[in-house]
């Protein structure tokens, strides 16, 4: 695989994570994070780490709303993403922008949240795998339709 192949595969995990998140899917988000972590404040204390499938499910479970259809209600689109491979090594890193969207009965279509993902990669068994991802929130508009607190 070439390096461009590679960052390709890692660019596909950015996209797969906002796939899976806006069709409610927090076991197929867990998956993505099973050989990983999610750092939900940057420098936080341990208890913003969430590592591994469960607690990853659970960070999703307790904290993001699902509607009748099973889904948030949300786009996330993730742009401006700069993949750095080192091949030999089997690591990457990245850093992407998102901007959520929703819209709901009570909510018009709007944004809701940018911010930025700093995230990490490593290869277990030949594939491309999260390794870390840090959230930096930048902007914050109306979230009282999509958190769960």
């Amino acid at each position: 695989m070439s390096t461009a192949d590679d960052a390709r595969a890692v660019e596909h995990l950015l996209y797969r994570y906002a796939e899976l998140i806006d069709a409610g899917d927090f076991d197929g988000v867990a998956e993505l994070f099973a050989h990983g972590a999610i750092h939900a404040v940057p420098d936080g204390p341990p208890e913003t780490v969430f590592a591994g499938r469960d607690a990853v499910r659970g960070l999703y479970e307790r904290s993001t709303r699902r509607y009748e259809d099973g889904t948030p209600r949300s786009r996330h689109l993730v742009t401006n993403a700069i993949v750095e491979v080192d091949a030999e090594a089997g690591m990457a890193s990245s850093r992407s922008v998102f901007t959520v969207l929703q819209a709901t009965d009570a909510l018009p279509l709007q944004p809701i949240v940018t911010g930025r993902y700093h995230d990490t990669f490593h290869r277990v068994d030949g594939a491309w795998c999260f390794a870390t991802r840090t959230m930096h929130l930048d902007l914050t508009g109306d979230l009282s339709q999509h958190l769960l607190f």
